[in-house]
């Protein structure tokens, strides 16, 4: 896991133009349209065109693939308020850790697992009558905008926030709360659609898995791990850079000093372990931890 989070993390960097900046921002204001279109539209006709319906769209209707993510999934509007600005608030801080380009990789890859699963149980499925209503009802955004909350208990597991706006409550045991509400719908929902919590909890994990097992892991395992004999380090070092036909290769660009031999490398003292940057990326990139 964390060596797709740092083919991503490079991907990022390498594209800086990559993403959709205040995503969260406008996937809430999608959310707030519906909401006010679906008050005044009694009869159903526009959730019906909107929402995920795996039949309608192996006939042709694309646009259901993500335009489930704008249907509310609380009519209150009184708790519909409070989501939409846990969603904002935390979509925004995550945003602002990862980037807008990261973030908009952890959305869509949510979107997509999510769109991918309820065509897969179409197929399983295509003989019974009553699945097509229940996903259309039950395939929404609300546990892949749940789990924006595990990645941020994730990032800022010390962080103090206020539950219910009153009693002052860590992120992480915020998290584990968020997990218990996920075990309760994975047992009470109707199979196959109690799957759809796992998707989301698979999405966090592909972006998230590596610092949630160090998280968990013996300190003196994670020290020792961190822990770099740098003679037997510089020894490989040497050996490796005996076989190659370069001597500096930047770890992110992969430029060499074969290919361009004014070019200038350094080696990070903050990542773990030796590892090579240009004069270009040695300010700018993900810091190896392992």
């Amino acid at each position: 896991m964390k060596k797709l989070m740092d083919r991503i993390d490079r991907f990022c960097y390498t594209h800086p133009r990559f993403g959709i900046p205040r995503l969260m921002m406008y996937i809430i204001l999608g959310n707030v349209l519906m909401w006010l279109i679906m008050q005044m539209d009694t009869t159903g006709k526009i959730f019906a065109l909107l929402c995920y319906h795996p039949t309608s769209i192996l006939h042709g209707q694309i646009w259901r693939l993500f335009t489930w993510v704008f249907i509310p999934t609380n009519s209150s509007i009184l708790w519909f308020a409070v989501e939409m600005y846990f969603y904002y608030w935390v979509g925004e801080a995550l945003e602002r850790a990862w980037g807008a380009g990261k973030f908009t990789c952890y959305y869509g890859m949510g979107v997509l697992l999510t769109a991918i699963f309820g065509l897969i149980l179409s197929f399983i499925y295509s003989g019974d009558a009553q699945f097509a209503p229940m996903s259309s009802i039950l395939i929404t955004a609300r546990f892949l905008n749940f789990s924006l909350f595990f990645a941020f208990a994730t990032l800022y597991s010390e962080a103090q926030l206020l539950f219910f706006f009153v009693l002052p409550v860590k992120a992480k045991w915020l998290g584990v709360l968020d997990a218990g509400f996920f075990v309760y719908e994975i047992i009470t929902m109707p199979f196959p659609l109690n799957l759809l919590p796992v998707v989301a909890i698979l999405n966090y994990l592909l972006f998230c898995g590596g610092w949630l097992f160090d998280f968990f892991r013996p300190a003196k395992i994670q020290q020792r791990k961190k822990t770099v004999d740098f003679k037997k380090e510089a020894a490989r070092i040497r050996k490796e850079q005996a076989q190659k036909p370069y001597r500096h290769k930047c770890e992110v660009c992969g430029k060499t000093d074969a290919d361009y031999p004014d070019l200038q490398f350094r080696y990070c003292s903050r990542c773990q372990g030796y590892h090579c940057f240009c004069e270009e990326h040695i300010s700018n990139h993900i810091h190896f931890t392992e």
